[in-house]
């Protein structure tokens, strides 16, 4: 029965620890989605910063027109990334719980198997001082007067 249980804890952790190895893993692709999120905020904030109006005239009304349309567009695009960076730090929220999830699941597992280890040094080491005692040898017991 000991093996039995030895075994199902064995296979149990390695269960968890592939579970805490593919939540790292998922946790690490989160955190880089958030700063690639990030990235692409900054870049277009400095797009945006690049058309903001000039005191300068623009020499026509066409130029005027365009350049805000684009501004408009890049203040879209900036609030729409503003959202996936919200939504990204969600999912690396999410992953980093399940992370710590994983893991307390391991440590779990692997203080049951420290467990299960000392009870059965605990039994050997009964079984040991259960034996009895063996006869002595009769070369150990010899008093020769030389």
């Amino acid at each position: 029965m000991p093996n039995r249980q030895q075994a199902m804890l064995n296979r149990l952790h390695r269960v968890r620890t592939l579970q805490l190895n593919l939540t790292m893993a998922e946790e690490s692709r989160a955190q880089q989605r958030v700063a690639t999120e990030r990235q692409l905020s900054d870049r277009i904030a400095q797009l945006a910063q690049a058309v903001a109006p000039t005191p300068a005239p623009p020499t026509s009304a066409v130029a005027l027109m365009a350049r805000a349309h684009f501004r408009n567009r890049l203040n879209e695009s900036s609030d729409a990334a503003a959202g996936r960076v919200a939504a990204a730090e969600r999912q690396a929220d999410r992953a980093a719980e399940q992370t710590r999830d994983a893991k307390r699941d391991q440590t779990a597992v692997e203080k049951l198997l420290e467990r299960a280890r000392a009870a059965a040094i605990r039994a050997e080491m009964r079984a040991l001082e259960d034996m009895p005692a063996a006869a002595p040898r009769r070369s150990q017991n010899r008093h020769d007067p030389c």
